[in-house]
Formats: C-alpha cells, sequence, structure tokens
C-alpha cells in the first residue's frame, strides 16, 4: 500500500506540474493573448479558468480522472511544442497562429476517447488449454475479475454481461477478486449478485476475494463484508476462502485468500497446503486475485491458476513499472511454468478510472481440452 501510495502521490505532483504548464499554454492562444495587451492579470486568469474548465470538469468522475486527463493532456502539448519548435527552426518562420496548442487538445481528445472507449466495451477473449489429464468432454470456464462496480458498471449493466456469459454456455462461472470497491454502492451490489445468481452455468459460480472487496475503509460503503458475503451466498454463489471443491467429480476449484490477508489480515494458506490431500489425477483450477506467486503456485503443480488486479496495465505504461517494480509476476495474458498454466485477465471493468489506454476490457472464456 506504501508503494501505491508513493505513485498516487508523484502523480498528483506530476499533474500539478501539468496544470501550470497547460495553463501557460492556453496563455499563447491568440484570443488570450489579445487580451493581454491591455488586461494582463485578466487574460492569465482566463486562460487558468479555461484549463479548469477542459480537467477539472472531470471531477464528476473522481479526482483521479482529473489527473489523468491533466497529465495526458500535458504530455501530449509538451511533445507538441517540441515538434513545433524543430519546425519552426528548420523553416525559420514563426506560424502566426498557435497550432501546437489546438493539436495538443485535439489529440488528447481522440487518445482518451479511446481509452474510454476501451474501459467501456467489453470484449470476449477466449484461450484453449489442453491437458493430459482426464477432463471428459472438457471444461469451459467463464472467467471475470475487477468489477469494482460503480467506475464503469452499475448493477444494469453488469446484469447485462452476465446474460453474455449465459449464452456461452459455461461449465463453470469464476469471479476471481475485486467484486466490488469501497465506493461500490448497496443497490448495484444486490443488483449484480442477483445477476451472478442468474447466470445459466452447468455448475454454478464460484468467487474468492480481492483486496478491495472486504472494504478499505470501514463504514465507507453503505453495505458491509457480512451483507456482500450474504447477498453472494443468497443468489447461489459459492465464496472459496482458502479452500477447494471438486466440482462434478472431474476437476476441482482451489480459491486462495487474496494476498493483502499477509500484510492487513491473518495470513494465508500455503498453495502446497491447499492442494496437499487432493487427487493429484483431477484437473486443478486456482483462483488468486494477485498474479504475483508464480513460483509457489508452479512449485505445487497447480494444472491453471486465474487472476485479475493488474487491469493489464490501464493506462500506459502503468503495466511495465508494475512488472518492473516486482508487484506482479504477469500483468496480462497467458504463460506456461513446468506443468502449471497462468492465465490474467484486464477484467471486465476499471479501478477508480474511466480509461483504458493500454488494454481492453473483457470477460474471458478458457477451454479446457484432454490430448
Amino acid at each position: 500500500m506504501a508503494m501505491w501510495l508513493a505513485i498516487f502521490g508523484a502523480v498528483l505532483l506530476f499533474a500539478v506540474a501539468g496544470a501550470v504548464y497547460i495553463v501557460c499554454g492556453f496563455h499563447r492562444f491568440s484570443f488570450v493573448k489579445k487580451l493581454g495587451e491591455k488586461h494582463r492579470f485578466l487574460a492569465w486568469v482566463l486562460a487558468a479558468v479555461i484549463a479548469v474548465a477542459v480537467c477539472g470538469a472531470w471531477t464528476i468522475v473522481n479526482v483521479w480522472s482529473v489527473a489523468v486527463v491533466m497529465i495526458h493532456l500535458f504530455i501530449i502539448w509538451l511533445f507538441c511544442d517540441i515538434i513545433a519548435a524543430i519546425v519552426h527552426k528548420i523553416r525559420g518562420k514563426k506560424p502566426e497562429r498557435y497550432i501546437a496548442g489546438a493539436a495538443a487538445l485535439v489529440a488528447t481528445a481522440v487518445y482518451l476517447g479511446f481509452g474510454w472507449f476501451f474501459a467501456h466495451h467489453i470484449y470476449i477473449t477466449n484461450y484453449e488449454l489442453h491437458t493430459d489429464k482426464n477432463v471428459g468432454d472438457g471444461i469451459r470456464i467463464a472467467m471475470i475479475a475487477d468489477s469494482h462496480l460503480g467506475i464503469t458498471l452499475d448493477g444494469e449493466r453488469f446484469a447485462e454481461q452476465m446474460e453474455r456469459i449465459s449464452a456461452l454456455e459455461p461449465d463453470v462461472v469464476v469471479v476471481v477478486g475485486d467484486f466490488v470497491d469501497d465506493d461500490s454502492e448497496r443497490a448495484d451490489m444486490i443488483r449484480s449478485c442477483e445477476a451472478l445468481g442468474d447466470i445459466k452455468s452447468k455448475y454454478g459460480v464460484y468467487y474468492v476475494y480481492g483486496n478491495h472487496d472486504k472494504g478499505y475503509y470501514q463504514g465507507y460503503r453503505d453495505f458491509d463484508l457480512e451483507e456482500l458475503d450474504a447477498c453472494l451466498l443468497e443468489n447461489g454463489v459459492t465464496i472459496l476462502d482458502d479452500e477447494s471443491v471438486l466440482i462434478g467429480d472431474s476437476f476441482y476449484i482451489t480459491g486462495r485468500q487474496d494476498k493483502s490477508e499477509e500484510q492487513y489480515g491473518e495470513g494465508r494458506a500455503a498453495m502446497d497446503e491447499l492442494l496437499s490431500g487432493l487427487d493429484s489425477s483431477r484437473y486443478n483450477i486456482v483462483l488468486d486475485h494477485q498474479p504475483n506467486s508464480y513460483a509457489e503456485e508452479a512449485a505445487a503443480e497447480a494444472d491453471l491458476v486465474l487472476s485479475g488486479h493488474t487491469h493489464g496495465g490501464p493506462m500506459i505504461p502503468a503495466g511495465q513499472i508494475g512488472l518492473l517494480m516486482g508487484a506482479n509476476d504477469r500483468v496480462y495474458g497467458h504463460e506456461k511454468r513446468n506443468v502449471t498454466d497462468f492465465i490474467v485477465t484486464s477484467g471486465i471493468s476499471g479501478w477508480a478510472l474511466p480509461f483504458k489506454t493500454g488494454t481492453i476490457s473483457e470477460i474471458v472464456v478458457i477451454d479446457v481440452k484432454g490430448e
């Protein structure tokens, strides 16, 4: 948590520096400069007001959205100014209008417009895996994670996505953490639990906690963990908390407590402890919200480990930074270590931000087939 607070603090400081640059940029537009010829102070006020109107409007979402818009506008504007300076030097003539500023505004709007689309438009991503274990006619797994209800998905929109999952005819549905957030509302939580209960799947819905589900701030949201658990159970969702269940006498699902329990809770079971006593001839699916125990899980010879948490590196270069800092073993996609397949989803929604410039929102479908 301290690491992420430091990152968020750096983002805010960068945003402040960007705000100063953006105000100076708006001050360079001809209509503001013209005002400054007679009223210098008013010209700076006007530039600041325009900057606040362009970036500050995002407070309707949250303060982090303001920071993201401001930082991207700052970087793109700086890039456009550098290009304009190079062109000016080559041509030896300064343009009459401040084209670089206009280009920065358009480019930022287009770039973040795509980011808005990829955060709100939910794709279906397919994987096909093979095993030498007996899985009968195969296992179709529908996987979601990181809905963080309230960012891009309310209860009704979440329910629409669960109808899409039903149409995929999965054998089993897994929810790999961060179903809710500190800012999620009770009505959305209840409607989404009902939607999970309405999914048509052969073996039902299985759920593990993420680092946000239990809530970081007691009393902040209008429901508590007990109410969340009760609503999930009432709708037929199986919560796995450091435990394994045998599904249809053919495969196991093992649900791990989130890694955050090692810091904020009473700890969690080791992977080899969770798999000990299970029939190793049967296929085993492990649900672990954070993808950062790969060595342990590969050593325990889990067959398939499913994770979320990273959001696929939602804003460039967040994913790459996470890997360099060792926060995650993988940011997105599939890899295999020894006999263990690992898949990380970018999530069905986003955390705190309504943009995804480095990835997409998705529902993951995994078909496990015997050799």
